[in-house]
């Protein structure tokens, strides 16, 4: 039974026709009182709570409501029904333990989707058995650490949702892997899996690159363009480098993910897309809302579901398998012969602290095979082309920062980096610890031009 609680009886009567028609039981109630005489006596699948009632518009009646519905059903799942002009108060009951909000008006596709994805995490046994990821389709994920074992078994229990998942890890750690799978391992498998990678969208381009424009919304505009959000449609978007979107972009970002609508560039007429959102960051989200430099309401629209990445070196039995698996992926691209490693070649491997993760381990293998040419390769081939991370910084670059803004530093730092690997942008993005494209909009950003190697 899904339990709905709105003063407004027009709301209950359509959201009990809607659920009804969906093959759900529903009953309705007008208020806190009523509400808490049905949560007493059972326990409902799901609640719909409006967070106003009487002619209260500060959404007190509906916190309160949440603590008591939680108090004595805690794991009941609660979807909270708010206004968008009040959307912070659904921010507070996330907060409160509420499992996902809607604005109204709704769009009752989506509503409905998040009412199944609710019911759906909440009916999983929490002993599930650990052997879920056995059946599995982990594509390249290569491993059988512990750490990596705890990720594949949370994908395997909620792919077939359609639950919003954010991944964190450093970068380099195979994110965009662990967003394949999941897309892979869903019921949209057959549909696109569309990535965005945010940290190389600039602002002005934003709405064209992922909403799309017709031809003629404004000067460059010679053809129509389908967006990001049009391709996805069925499937699955994958958001990268979601922290580095620009604020005013968040909250455009914020009403397509909240109303599953978008409008085209040049066209007002609002269109639908059902798709499944995985992002993905190397960023400390919730640092970055309480500097109130990422949204809240966002935050917690794309991480109903986290999926935290372990470093390599939290995951250092799993470094001779994947060294393995680079090197044969290696000759079958270039058609060269099988690398063997030998016993030292394995533990120095293993012994290395690997700041640029997984994609440092993959460059050092590929480079150090085609460099050497060997058929066996020991520790000493690896050291010859281990780009060495702690190298003594010049006493230029160590001069005193006070007086320095951010952008300063941040400006210096770039200009050291690519000076001290000669312009080599994978060398910079993986000593500076972040991506190629992250590096392409500081580039912008500071106005500096390079000639790439």
């Amino acid at each position: 039974m899904i339990l709905i609680i709105d003063d407004d009886s027009a709301v209950r009567s359509s959201l009990s026709f809607m659920l009804k028609r969906a093959g759900y039981e529903a009953q309705t109630v007008p208020g806190p009182r009523e509400a808490m005489d049905v949560v007493r006596v059972e326990a409902p699948a799901l609640i719909l709570m409006d967070m106003n009632f009487t002619l209260s518009t500060t959404g007190e009646e509906g916190l309160t409501l949440l603590k008591q519905v939680k108090i004595f059903r805690p794991d009941v799942p609660v979807i909270l029904m708010t206004a968008w002009g009040s959307i912070q108060l659904a921010v507070q009951g996330m907060q409160a333990g509420a499992f996902d909000f809607i604005t109204k008006p709704w769009n009752n596709a989506a509503l409905l989707q998040r009412i199944e994805t609710a019911l759906e995490l909440t009916a999983v046994p929490k002993d599930a058995p650990e052997e879920q990821s056995e059946t599995l389709n982990r594509s390249h994920i290569i491993g059988k650490s512990q750490g990596l074992m705890e990720v594949l078994n949370t994908v395997a229990r909620i792919a077939r949702t359609n639950a919003s998942v954010l991944i964190t890890g450093e970068s380099g750690t195979g994110k965009e892997l662990i967003a394949e799978a999941i897309h892979i391992n869903s019921q949209r498998v057959k549909q696109p899996f569309v990535k965005v990678n945010l940290g190389g969208i600039s602002q002005s381009l934003f709405e064209s690159e992922m909403f799309g424009h017709k031809k003629g919304a404004f000067t460059d505009a010679t053809t129509d363009r389908v967006g990001r959000f049009e391709l996805a449609n069925k499937g699955t978007i994958f958001l990268d480098e979601i922290g580095d979107l620009d604020p005013s972009c968040q909250v455009k970002l914020l009403r397509v993910l909240q109303d599953q609508t978008f409008e085209v560039l040049g066209d007002s007429r609002p269109r639908k897309t059902d798709i499944r959102v995985v992002s993905a960051t190397n960023a400390d989200l919730r640092k970055m809302v309480s500097e109130r430099t990422f949204r809240e309401d966002l935050f917690y629209r794309i991480n109903l579901i986290t999926v935290k990445l372990p470093a390599l070196r939290e995951r250092r039995e799993d470094i001779p398998l994947l060294a393995r698996h680079f090197a044969d992926r290696q000759a079958e691209i270039n058609g060269l012969p099988r690398t063997e490693f030998s016993a030292d070649a394995l533990n120095f491997l293993s012994r290395l602290p690997y700041p640029g993760n997984i994609r440092e381990l993959k460059n050092l293998v590929e480079r150090t095979i085609l460099v050497s040419g060997k058929p066996t390769l020991d520790a000493s081939d690896f050291d010859a082309q281990y780009l060495r991370h702690d190298e003594p910084v010049k006493a230029s670059e160590s001069s005193s920062l006070a007086g320095m803004t951010l952008d300063e530093i941040e400006h210096q730092t770039i200009l050291q980096a690519l000076d001290r690997h000669k312009g080599n942008l994978s060398q910079v993005a993986m000593t500076l610890g972040i991506s190629r494209a992250a590096l392409y909009r500081r580039l912008e950003k500071f106005n500096i031009t390079v000639n790439e190697k």
